[in-house]
């Protein structure tokens, strides 16, 4: 559940597959393991346990100072975002706000389209789809950094926005069309009687405003603040950076993904305090999932493939010049010389 990372370092800590069993990323690492982070036997009603655990790790004192912004990651192994029903399971018109939905969009939702509820009723799923239902929704809090003189650094907070790409969310996500939604002055002002509204109590945000909301359908459907209390607001819904980074599948089956950014300097030898409030399942999927802390540089995060097609692409190159000038040393040709110039007969 924790490891450090620099573009200078290799990865050192450990991957949770859900359960006390924990896999060193690095072999020689000395890091202790944690307990406390698994979700249990049922990971159908994981996010029902509320499970917390906190971790600590610090940043080395031989690698040099981590420098802003540092970059908070989740890491997940062997889930597969690129297979293809995977990928075309959602529903565009319904992620840009519509109410409606067509027999394709339907279809390519199922199973994750429309649920019972306990009456036996239809409910259904906005968003739908596997993409959007399997939201990483482990929690992560930034406690505390405290620098090598023991002193709280001033500022280390971690940022939940700005993680997404700006054009998906002017383009790509909109709230249901009629949601409307209004800030009160107080709690006493902020009722949620009438048709006018669907909350059943106000909202109140982690600023300290109260807010009053109205979702179109709400009787019959399950929105995205309901299917994920913990990551999304009901004022945000499909808004919400966290579930629009998540949206933007990965290519291959061991990812990262951002989830937040810290934006000032940590000094070698600062320890960082995370609280993990441990929520998403990887039991059923045999997959794990880590938490990554690192800064970047010029050519961005830390990246073995660069170096490696580089090194692929000069081998190749060299390769070639050897064989071409072989070739030139063995059957020389002349510059510019004329019998080889082929005329076009009339």
């Amino acid at each position: 559940v924790k490891v450090y990372e620099t573009h200078t370092t290799d990865m050192n800590g450990l991957l949770n597959d859900g359960t006390n069993n924990m896999e060193k990323l690095d072999p020689t690492s000395n890091l202790e393991e944690v307990t406390g982070c698994e979700i249990g036997d049922n990971p159908n009603f994981m996010y029902k346990q509320n499970k917390t655990c906190q971790i600590q790790f610090q940043v080395p004192l031989d690698k040099g100072d981590l420098q802003p912004p540092v970059l908070v990651h989740y890491q997940v192994n062997n889930f597969y975002q690129n297979y293809r029903v995977y990928q075309a399971s959602y529903d565009m018109g319904q992620l840009l706000g519509s109410l409606t939905q067509g027999p394709v969009t339907a279809e390519l939702c199922e199973p994750l389209n429309v649920m019972k509820n306990k009456e036996g009723v239809d409910i259904r799923i906005n968003p739908c789809g596997m993409i959007a239902n399997t939201l990483f929704n482990d929690v992560f809090t930034l406690e505390s950094v405290v620098g090598p003189d023991g002193e709280p650094i001033e500022g280390a907070v971690m940022n939940e926005t700005g993680i997404a790409w700006k054009s998906d969310l002017k383009w790509k996500y909109r709230q249901p069309d009629g949601f409307n939604s209004e800030a009160c002055s107080s709690l006493e002002e902020c009722s949620c009687e009438g048709q006018e509204w669907s909350c059943t109590e106000p909202y109140l945000s982690p600023n300290g405003t109260y807010y009053r909301y109205f979702y179109p359908e709400d009787d019959t459907t399950q929105y995205l603040y309901e299917t994920y209390p913990m990551v999304v607001s009901p004022i945000e819904g499909v808004l919400n950076e966290h579930f629009v980074v998540w949206m933007r599948t990965a290519a291959l089956p061991n990812f990262r993904k951002l989830y937040g950014y810290i934006n000032v300097a940590i000094p070698a030898g600062s320890v960082l305090t995370f609280t993990v409030q441990a929520n998403w399942a990887v039991e059923q999927s045999q997959s794990a999932k880590a938490l990554v802390v690192s800064d970047n540089y010029i050519f961005g995060g830390k990246n073995h493939w660069l170096g490696t097609m580089f090194i692929a692409v000069g081998g190749i190159a060299s390769l070639l010049g050897v064989f071409f000038f072989v070739i030139q040393i063995m059957y020389p040709r002349k510059l510019g010389d004329r019998k080889y110039l082929k005329y076009k007969e009339d």
